[in-house]
């Protein structure tokens, strides 16, 4: 079952139809265009619901992604680079979304900081393709992730707020 928040999240980001991946020479344009068109939706929605929390950028044929996302907690903002690459199998396999910085500070990663999504998003993920997109992996993906793990990270002094918007690592 997918709960309330999940759905009123899913309803905002435009859903994909094109099902091609990196390799699908011909159609990947057009799955990229997509990608583009369901980020901006959603990043604008973010933006006017006041929930603006990540950047991205790609390189030139969108297979390598790279930006930062934030947690602000205590009116104190945690910032972090991220990083992906669209995987061969995409749409089929979703993106390991990773926190390089983060890397060994919580048991909810894998190694080279690639955070965990295996129990709630893969299964959820699974089940939409090739509807889902980059956006729904930042919207169903690292979004619950940072909500959960960071705030535990900063409790624990892990992570702790550096001067200048940015965090730092102990």
């Amino acid at each position: 079952m997918v709960d309330a928040v999940t759905k009123k999240t899913l309803s905002n980001i435009p859903l994909l139809k094109t099902k091609a991946g990196p390799r699908d020479k011909d159609l990947w344009p057009a799955r990229l265009k997509e990608e583009y068109q369901s980020l901006i939706k959603y990043v604008g929605n973010n933006k006017e619901a006041d929930n603006d929390w990540f950047r991205l950028e790609s390189n030139k044929d969108g297979t390598r992604w790279w930006g930062k996302c934030w947690h602000i907690q205590n009116l104190l903002k945690y910032e972090f680079e991220l990083e992906f690459d669209i995987p061969v199998t995409y749409p089929a396999t979703s993106p390991e979304i990773a926190i390089p910085e983060l890397d060994g500070k919580t048991a909810k990663m894998y190694r080279g900081g690639k955070i965990c999504l295996t129990d709630h998003f893969k299964p959820l993920w699974g089940k939409n393709v090739p509807k889902f997109g980059i956006a729904h992996a930042m919207a169903l993906g690292l979004g619950p992730w940072l909500a959960v793990e960071i705030p535990d990270l900063i409790e624990k002094g892990i992570v702790v707020h550096k001067e200048g918007g940015a965090a730092s690592n102990s």
